[in-house]
């Protein structure tokens, strides 16, 4: 990349990001303007977007070489918040790591309908999260519900880390905790239930056929744990597993809200009614998909 000769002088923000862009684009990157500026920022040590029109004070070769190395790793498909290694979710600011899934402003579809129905009843709240991955779903609800607490399971040791440590950063460690284990597993932990369980589950387990996994963005499939993706044949795998420990889990009155893949609906509600819950209610994302189910244990 071209860029200007480090010196006395500022350079314009805009002599810096329009090559930048010009690689990002003939790379296939449509969102190439937002992300040049994004990383400009990174290698500048902000947060956010630089501005075409900013003067750079302090503009040096270490910049110049470090946005440039990030440019690179964009063209190979990284995302911008893997690169920075944080995304923002829920207004949250969550580190990630090589063992969480990226969080999706699909996501959130989940949690705006586990808060709805959560402020409705009110009370100290017992959450659990299955799958936790970065804590995003869980860290996302506890942020808004000042008395409840909740545990997380994930298998990933280093989800559980990453997740851990986000909810100290955030100010929730001593609401939130994460435990290492397999979701679908009852005793892999001890969950001191006393016999109530939990008044709301969450759960966005792996959902994506096997066979389309290739076909993914290459910012999934080459980015994301395959582990927190792979459905099976049918992507239903993780569903049949998960779906008794729900039903299990789930206090009386509670209700458990889950993330499924488009067109699932009809085959997860029907898991859901063989495990003994019954289907309350259901939302969509911002691209009108069903993505989001509640349910309830069956009366």
């Amino acid at each position: 990349m071209n860029l200007p000769p480090a010196g006395p002088d500022a350079p314009e923000a805009r002599s810096i990001l329009v090559p930048a862009q010009t690689r990002l684009r003939d790379a296939g990157i449509e969102s190439a303007a937002l992300d040049a500026r994004l990383l400009l920022g990174i290698a500048l040590g902000r947060d956010d977007a630089v501005l075409p029109h900013e003067m750079l004070a302090g503009w040096s070769a270490a910049h110049g070489g470090a946005f440039d190395a990030m440019i690179g790793r964009r063209i190979a498909g990284e995302p911008v918040s893997r690169i920075r290694g944080w995304r923002e979710f829920w207004s949250l600011r969550l580190s990630l790591s090589s063992d969480t899934l990226d969080p999706r402003p699909d996501s959130e579809t989940i949690v705006a309908a586990a808060l709805s129905w959560a402020k409705s009843r009110g009370g100290r709240l017992r959450l659990l999260d299955l799958g936790s991955g970065s804590g995003a779903l869980l860290l996302a609800c506890l942020s808004e519900l000042p008395h409840a607490s909740g545990l997380g399971i994930d298998i990933s040791t280093g989800a559980v880390r990453t997740a851990t440590a986000n909810a100290m950063r955030l100010g929730l460690g001593d609401r939130a905790s994460f435990a290492e284990g397999d979701f679908a597993d009852p005793d892999i932990v001890n969950l001191d239930l006393v016999g109530n369980g939990f008044d709301l589950i969450l759960c966005n387990p792996p959902y994506i056929p096997q066979a389309e996994i290739a076909g993914l963005a290459r910012e999934v499939t080459g980015f994301d744990p395959h582990l927190a993706l792979d459905g099976g044949d049918d992507g239903l795998a993780g569903w049949r597993r998960v779906m008794p420990r729900i039903a299990a889990g789930l206090a009386s009155g509670g209700h458990a809200f889950v993330e499924i893949g488009a067109g699932q609906q009809a085959p997860v509600t029907a898991l859901a009614i063989a495990a003994g819950l019954q289907a309350v209610d259901d939302a969509c994302d911002m691209a009108g998909i069903v993505r989001c189910l509640v349910f309830a244990a069956a009366e």
